[in-house]
């Protein structure tokens, strides 16, 4: 990737006359809070099997995102090349499972995205080419933090070539998924977007092609990766009670059975498949009252059997006053196994919170909050004897099946 940027950098310099470019642009994200559960620290509540968990009242860990924009250069034909990079850093509590890959310890500082682009390109009226590493076209549901489609990585592309009045497309080449990832592999993202279906309704397109190289060590052996698909239909209608509504139909086989757009488990072929449907609803009724539901449905079949998950979760908010909210969550996962028993997790919060507007997306908020949750015998099971997991029977509350939590949060975005 840095002969794709040196290339690209090359090739703006010899595009046109140069003008000075001083813009600078800073914005993050932070989230940070303190909590207890039976006089320990602070418990999370997750299911075995399920991909996300119901974020209110129920993040044990500090997170944030420090990103700076800089103009480099602005050419006399308008045409403007400019550089982003971005600095995460996470640290987890210790009494809760797993949730990120921090290579065995509690923390982690990373770089996520660094990436250079050329915008207000000459006959290429709302597009984008970019190179590096980068959060690309992602698709989430905030309430769990579940991003069901998001195909970032490192690699090159253009995004938003118009075709005709409303039509883009967007191409992209991956060289690596993420921060994370151990090996590398090809993909190749297309996506088709602004085609309207109805008033206020949009449909977006989108394939995926995986192309794991070369033999992957995984656990002390080398095997050879394959091949994947992933496809996602995406209906998004806005205007719904001041917000909007996200319908996605998502396909995937062999590598592909990630969902989202990246290279998903490298040992499965075009025998193992997935697919997913997903609803998603953010509402403003009013200025005082606001929230976010979703549910989903999931099936991953591989050679061990079929593996279902349920979701559905909502939070809803209402301002008393201008900087005052009552924010309330509740989430049910269902996981049904290959093989076992069916799990279940369900969790409840309550949260009188400090904000600085009445909106459901107005930041910052600060948040006292209590937490309930509630789990059968086979999610126990599952938990095994981890005891930093609250749902296994080594954990916090021991051979219970149910806990709280109480505790403080901040969550900012600038």
């Amino acid at each position: 990737m840095k002969h794709i940027s040196a290339s690209l950098l090359g090739a703006a310099l010899l595009a046109g006359a140069l003008a000075p470019a001083q813009a600078f642009d800073f914005h993050g994200y932070v989230r940070a809070g303190v909590g207890s559960s039976d006089g320990d620290s602070q418990a999370c509540f997750k299911l075995a099997g399920a991909q996300s968990k119901y974020r209110l009242g129920n993040e044990c860990e500090i997170y944030s995102e420090l990103t700076g924009e800089q103009d480099l250069v602005q050419f006399d034909s308008g045409m403007k090349l400019s550089g982003l990079a971005m600095v995460s850093l996470y640290n987890e509590n210790d009494r809760t499972p797993t949730f990120h890959n921090s290579e065995g310890n509690n923390g982690s500082i990373r770089l996520p995205q660094s990436y250079l682009q050329l915008t207000n390109i000459p006959g290429l009226p709302g597009a984008r080419l970019w190179a590096g590493r980068i959060f690309y076209r992602r698709n989430d549901v905030h309430i769990n933090d579940f991003f069901y489609w998001n195909p970032s990585g490192l690699g090159a592309g253009l995004e938003n070539f118009a075709i005709g009045d409303k039509l883009k497309l967007s191409y992209a080449f991956f060289r690596n998924d993420g921060i994370f990832q151990q090996y590398d592999s090809n993909r190749h993202d297309l996506q088709l977007s602004g085609i309207d279906v109805n008033p206020g309704g949009e449909l977006q397109l989108g394939v995926s092609y995986m192309d794991p190289s070369g033999k992957v060590d995984i656990n002390g052996q080398k095997v050879d990766p394959h091949s994947g698909w992933a496809y996602t239909v995406q209906h998004v209608q806005s205007g719904v009670l001041g917000g909007k509504n996200k319908l996605a139909l998502q396909y995937g086989t062999g590598s592909g059975t990630s969902l989202s757009g990246t290279v998903g488990p490298i040992t499965n072929d075009s025998s193992d498949k997935s697919w997913r449907v997903l609803d998603a609803f953010d509402w403003q009724a009013t200025p005082n009252f606001g929230g976010q539901l979703v549910g989903l449905y999931q099936q991953d079949r591989t050679d061990s059997g079929t593996q279902k998950w349920m979701s559905f979760g909502i939070r809803p908010s209402y301002a008393f006053t201008e900087h005052f909210k009552l924010v309330t969550e509740l989430g049910h996962d269902r996981v049904q196994p290959a093989s076992g028993p069916t799990r279940t997790l369900t969790k409840f919060t309550i949260a009188p919170t400090l904000a600085m507007g009445k909106s459901f997306w107005s930041r910052p908020e600060l948040r006292l909050f209590y937490t309930y949750a509630q789990w059968n015998q086979a999610a126990q099971d599952a938990a095994g004897d981890n005891a930093n997991d609250p749902l296994s029977s080594s954990g916090v509350f021991g051979s219970r099946r149910h806990g709280s939590t109480v505790g403080l949060q901040v969550e900012s975005w600038w």
